[in-house]
């Protein structure tokens, strides 16, 4: 787990892909947190990525970084809590301007499964699960 969570800490940016009906969506992301043993991401509810992971809960995340790339494939589940809210904005203060653990639009989601795929072209592919 924590070596995933590395990974796109390291990469900065990664791109989170949901479905919208039978179509792909594919966006860039940068917030990424680990709470209490699990991989969190945070959006607003007035959005439409988070709309199409309610829809279906089934997503996938690729990055690169240092000459590797993954790829996470999962299934995200909100957690309300404003702990978890709290942690992740804590880990984000640059977000505060747009979101509050307090407000009605932030949410975070973590993967309650997923498993991880770091490649590169001159190893072996190494796969995590959880």
């Amino acid at each position: 787990m924590k070596e995933v969570y590395e990974f796109l800490k390291e990469a900065k940016t990664y791109y989170l892909a949901t479905v919208d009906g039978n179509i792909p969506r594919v966006r860039p992301f940068g917030t990424i947190d680990l709470f209490e043993d699990k991989l969190y991401i945070q959006t607003g509810k007035s959005k439409d990525v988070y709309k199409q992971i309610l829809n279906n809960n089934n997503v996938e995340i690729c990055a690169f970084s240092n000459g590797k790339w993954i790829r996470i494939n999962g299934k995200l589940k909100v957690d309300d809590r404003i702990e978890a809210k709290r942690h992740m904005l804590d880990n984000y203060p640059e977000l505060r301007g747009m979101y509050s653990e307090l407000d009605d639009n932030t949410v975070v989601l973590y993967f309650e499964s997923f498993k991880a795929i770091i490649s590169s072209f001159t190893e072996a592919p190494k796969t995590i699960e959880y």
